[in-house]
């Protein structure tokens, strides 16, 4: 991208000239700059007044501008973060040593969607400060990794497992179980060789994991310049101080070794020059601005504060860097007679439409490589089937061989919203929020087609029928039920072969339906009923014409009670008729009353279990239809 070749003649006459006061914030800059590189000329030179896109030289803090946009998700820092990582591509520094010489302001950068991490770290701090953060930008070092926006030696955010704290409680009254005896030389041997063998794979291993993932060393460790953010305490609620990387949105500890350097840092109302040692990094730098010691800085609140200092400084034998300090300030006040405030901001107010807030990826997508896996997003409304980010798992190093892939969806009619394929078993898990039509949750299959393995499972609560989940394969199908009044809790169906032996793909439902060959229903027991009226299960041998009951048992019981009927119907010519005899009726019931022994109550259960069965037939076509 040509950043010389952008059209800034609609730009505001606050960014084409300075004020009176602005022209006098440059000045105090550049004395402050001269004295600063007098004390201290070892140091690198300081980012006070880079160009914008103008070409006019403006001070940091005056391209900072606090906003809160009228979107919840922004009220938040992670909100901000994420907004910013997002909509903005990165792009960095020219020379990766050097400071940038211009600094545009976060409406043209938010505009063209690209910067580099000084833009990113404005247009953050601006929306920080807005939202009521004490946030601060930070010119500082960091590793090759932050700098660079290498994040393939980083474990994935997405499969980061939380930390399980184990409630287990050991007993002093536990009953110690005896081992059986074992030889100790044996057992001195197995270890011996246990040892070596793992000793081998080790080596191995760490020869492996050298060649493949061990980081080449940066030849300029320490001196590359990038540019964070800083979120003190206090405001907000935060606890602690934390940092923000910005082309990341990631937050992370202060004494984070990524980070290795802090030159300087400000907000829209001041600069401070950090006159701490940062050769362990910033694990050991106080960020108690007010300390006169540790930070150095350029506008004094009022000059009670400067003489405070001054005369708390003199009175106390500090280090030499810390005497440089305090000559800076007592030349700062003779310089001064009245503390100077910070001029208003030049840039014209940030807003972002509804429209580019939704959409936040500036080429519609956006890929981050981690450590053996690959993120894509996408804006709602992108990808036609509601795609919006699918995160793809390696089964390698080198990032050649899938081996799972979780995709997450939006705005879908059939209310889909994730779904989870295993390459190396080829099983597709799909996850639906509750509202589908069939009331489904999730789906797991193969493929697509019928009778090649499905397992559903449904929001049972919702359900009439309070399925919970369904399982169907070419030969079976087993349903599972929760809460039900007549406590039926599992049918399982078996399936016979067509007798055309046509495939079923590409077939109407209705067509070449599968023979059932069997129904068997399983139910817990109902404490109203007599255990021995009491069915927990039954089966219907729809081919064989065969019906058996198992009733459950009592505490005292061990044997239950069953009933069959074989061959029960017969046709004559006048129609269907039912016919108990010794061959087509078998009871076993020892526990039962004389009312069981009755035939007329038997041949009234058979009457029953008939129309079941029917009704039962009907339902399992049902079932395969939904399928």
């Amino acid at each position: 991208f040509d950043w010389s070749s952008i059209d800034t003649s609609h730009l505001p006459s606050s960014y084409k000239t300075n004020s009176r006061q602005e022209k006098k914030l440059l000045h105090i800059a550049d004395h402050f700059l001269q004295q600063y590189t007098h004390v201290c000329p070892d140091r690198k030179p300081l980012f006070l007044h880079p160009v914008n896109e103008c070409g006019v030289e403006k001070f940091v803090s005056t391209t900072l501008r606090p906003t809160l946009l009228p979107y919840p998700e922004l009220y938040h820092w992670s909100g901000c973060a994420s907004f910013v990582s997002n909509y903005l591509t990165m792009e960095p520094l020219k020379c990766p040593i050097s400071l940038p010489s211009s600094l545009f302001s976060p409406t043209t950068i938010l505009k063209y969607q690209r910067g580099n991490c000084f833009d990113f770290s404005v247009l953050l701090c601006s929306l920080l400060i807005g939202a009521g953060y004490d946030a601060y930008c930070v010119h500082g070092y960091a590793s090759q990794e932050i700098c660079t926006l290498d994040q393939t030696q980083d474990l994935c955010p997405l499969l980061r497992k939380p930390q399980e704290v184990p409630m287990t409680k050991k007993s002093k009254y536990r009953v110690k179980i005896l081992a059986e005896p074992q030889s100790k030389f044996v057992l001195q041997q197995k270890a011996k060789k246990k040892e070596e063998t793992e000793d081998v794979q080790k080596k191995e291993e760490e020869v492996v994991t050298e060649v493949q993932e061990k980081p080449k060393r940066d030849p300029l460790h320490g001196l590359r310049v990038h540019a964070w953010v800083l979120v003190l305490s206090g405001k907000r609620k935060v606890p602690e101080t934390f940092f923000i990387n910005p082309f990341t949105g990631n937050s992370h500890n202060t004494t984070d070794e990524c980070f290795l350097g802090i030159e300087s840092i400000w907000n829209h109302r001041n600069y401070w020059v950090n006159m701490q040692d940062c050769r362990k990094g910033c694990k050991d730098l106080s960020f108690d601005l007010s300390d006169a010691i540790c930070w150095e800085i350029m506008l004094p609140e009022s000059n009670k504060l400067l003489t405070e200092s001054s005369e708390r400084d003199m009175g106390d034998t500090r280090s030499h860097q810390n005497h440089k300090s305090l000559l800076l300030f007592q030349k700062e006040n003779e310089e001064r007679d009245m503390s100077f405030e910070m001029p208003l901001s030049w840039v014209a107010r940030i807003n972002v439409s509804c429209r580019e807030f939704e959409n936040q990826y500036s080429q519609g997508k956006k890929v981050i490589l981690y450590k053996q896996a690959k993120l894509e997003k996408w804006a709602p409304y992108v990808n036609e089937d509601g795609l919006v980010e699918r995160l793809t798992i390696y089964a390698d190093v080198a990032c050649t061989e899938v081996a799972e892939v979780t995709e997450w969806f939006k705005n879908r009619e059939d209310m889909l919203y994730m779904r989870e394929t295993n390459k190396q078993t080829q099983l597709t898990t799909d996850y639906f929020q509750p509202g589908h039509p069939l009331l489904l949750k999730a789906h797991t299959y193969t493929s697509l087609e019928p009778e090649t393995g499905h397992t559903m499972e449904f929001y049972h609560k919702a359900r009439a029928d309070d399925l919970r989940k369904r399982v169907e394969s070419a030969t079976e199908m087993t349903e599972y039920f929760v809460g039900r009044d007549d406590f039926l809790h599992i049918r399982h169906v078996e399936f016979g072969e067509r007798e055309n032996g046509m495939d079923v793909a590409g077939t109407r439902p209705d067509l070449h339906l599968r023979p059932i060959v069997q129904i068997k229903e399983c139910f817990h027991r109902n404490p109203e009923k007599p255990a021995d009226e009491d069915v927990e299960e039954r089966i219907f041998m729809i081919e064989d014409d065969n019906i058996q009951l198992t009733y459950h048992l009592e505490d005292h019981d061990t044997i239950a009670s069953k009933v069959a009927f074989f061959r029960a119907i017969q046709r004559d010519r006048k129609g269907e008729e039912i016919f108990l005899t010794r061959d087509t009726c078998v009871k076993y019931q020892p526990w039962s009353s004389e009312k069981h022994k009755n035939v007329l109550h038997l041949y009234k259960l058979l009457w029953e279990l008939r129309k079941e069965q029917k009704e039962l037939k009907h339902q399992v076509r049902e079932s395969e239809a939904e399928v």
